[in-house]
């Protein structure tokens, strides 16, 4: 598959780390020296130097060759004007990136492809629908709906109160007779080990487990796990860029009580008009006695969207030791995911993997309707469409030569979820989770082709 990004930056790089990773032929076209010598010196791609707006450019990259071409430059304008180039030169299929919230808001209403864009997103956007899904869940510490919520992906961490801990997801499943979850990974404490749980595999004080779940099962969890469902009405989020207007807008939409603060002070009073039902305060977030003076101590979650990563985890820190119910942090060394739960942060998110998430979709096999990757955890779960020449099809899930290392975590079937065990026949048309390991994808993928 040949891939073709144009736009160096820091989600350009990722994508093009991650995308060399699958041996895949990857093309980078940016204009500055620097990041294509250091992409070129620690990645296995081909750099191209030049305009993307240039078709001396998108020749010398071989556009007309490409599967797919991602538009990730810093400016929309060029990177929806490219993608039209790059579709009328041959490329199969086109991804553009843009930050303009109408644009995002209007595809049902405007036809993208028809200007050649297969596909538009926006990493700010992804960050602040992540963030709603996390305070929708907000006692775990991760959470993903596939469908709308017909199955969620709930991550948490076990206590020793926990009912099952000590036991065999054997011995766990004999005291739920009516199944409504499936553990579908699991990390150890303090390693890190990711395991795709089996009926022997021992729940661990000190695991994080992933779990796929229906809507009634959510219940269920927080019951078991110990968690309480915290009321969330009081959200103070510090930053006012992209992510923060976003999220402070959509969070006003829903009736929640919003304090904004933003250092820039002509880019506080600005928000304030956009958004009247938010507080918007001017000062400097970093400040513990100015979030003092906003009542930091009254809120139910702080979210820090800033772009400096230290400063957003260091103010998250602050408001946990302010017993804040929940706290999101935005960072952008991945390193730092490693940190998330022993330095006290409920959550951290990574706008360029959320962006991954996304696009990754397009270069598996088989129908991937939707992606995840979980932070800090070496697994994908994906969403396979279920063909009628595909091996799975016609198939009882226990009659499936399924590899070890990838489990299946349940079927979405005319828009309802089913946690489907070993009887359940796969019938084409049905949506299946799937979660596994990097080493059992390429089987993963031939079953579901």
């Amino acid at each position: 598959m040949k891939i073709i990004i144009a736009g160096g930056g820091e989600v350009g790089f990722h994508l093009a780390k991650l995308l060399s990773y699958e041996s895949l032929d990857i093309t980078l076209i940016d204009k500055d020296k620097d990041r294509l010598n250091y992409a070129e010196s620690h990645l296995d791609i081909r750099v191209v130097r030049g305009n993307a707006m240039s078709l001396s450019s998108m020749n010398e990259a071989q556009v007309t060759e490409s599967d797919l071409f991602i538009a990730v430059t810093a400016q929309e304008s060029v990177n929806i004007t490219i993608c039209a180039l790059a579709k009328q030169l041959g490329s199969k299929k086109t991804i553009a990136r843009i930050s303009n919230i109408e644009l995002i808001k209007a595809q049902d209403s405007i036809s993208f492809q028809n200007i050649g864009i297969d596909e538009i997103i926006s990493p700010e956007e992804l960050a602040a629908e992540e963030i709603q899904q996390l305070l929708d869940q907000s006692a775990f510490s991760n959470s993903y709906e596939f469908e709308g919520g017909a199955l969620t992906l709930i991550g948490t961490k076990l206590n020793e109160n926990v009912p099952f801990v000590g036991k065999t997801v054997k011995e766990a499943a004999s005291f739920f007779p009516d199944v409504h979850f499936m553990p579908v990974a699991v990390q150890r404490k303090g390693t890190q080990s990711t395991q795709i749980p089996r009926g022997d595999t021992r729940f661990e004080i000190g695991d994080t487990v992933f779990f796929i779940t229906l809507k009634e099962g959510v219940e269920e969890l927080y019951k078991l796990t110990g968690k309480t469902k915290a009321s969330i009405k009081n959200v103070m989020i510090l930053g006012g860029g992209r992510i923060g207007y976003n999220t402070a807008r959509e969070l006003c939409d829903k009736k929640f009580n919003v304090t904004l603060v933003e250092k820039n002070k002509k880019k506080a009073f600005e928000i304030a008009d956009l958004l009247p039902n938010a507080l918007v305060v001017h000062g400097d977030g970093r400040i513990a006695e100015l979030l003092e003076e906003e009542n930091i101590t009254s809120m139910d979650a702080f979210i820090s969207v800033t772009e400096n990563s230290e400063t957003n985890i260091m103010s998250c820190l602050m408001a946990h030791t302010k017993k804040v119910k929940k706290t999101i942090a935005l960072v952008e060394n991945m390193d730092y995911f490693q940190l998330s739960y022993s330095i006290g942060i409920d959550t951290l998110i990574n706008k360029k993997l959320l962006t991954a998430n996304t696009i990754f979709r397009y270069i598996r096999k088989g129908e991937v309707v939707d992606m995840k990757t979980l932070n800090n955890l070496n697994v994908e779960i994906l969403e396979f469409v279920v063909n009628v020449n595909s091996e799975v099809a016609n198939y009882k899930i226990k009659d499936i030569e399924f590899p070890r290392t990838a489990i299946i975590g349940g079927v979405i079937k005319d828009g309802k979820g089913i946690i489907a065990l070993g009887d359940y026949n796969i019938l084409p048309g049905d949506r299946i989770v799937v979660c596994c390991l990097p080493r059992s994808l390429k089987r993963i993928e031939r079953l579901f082709l």
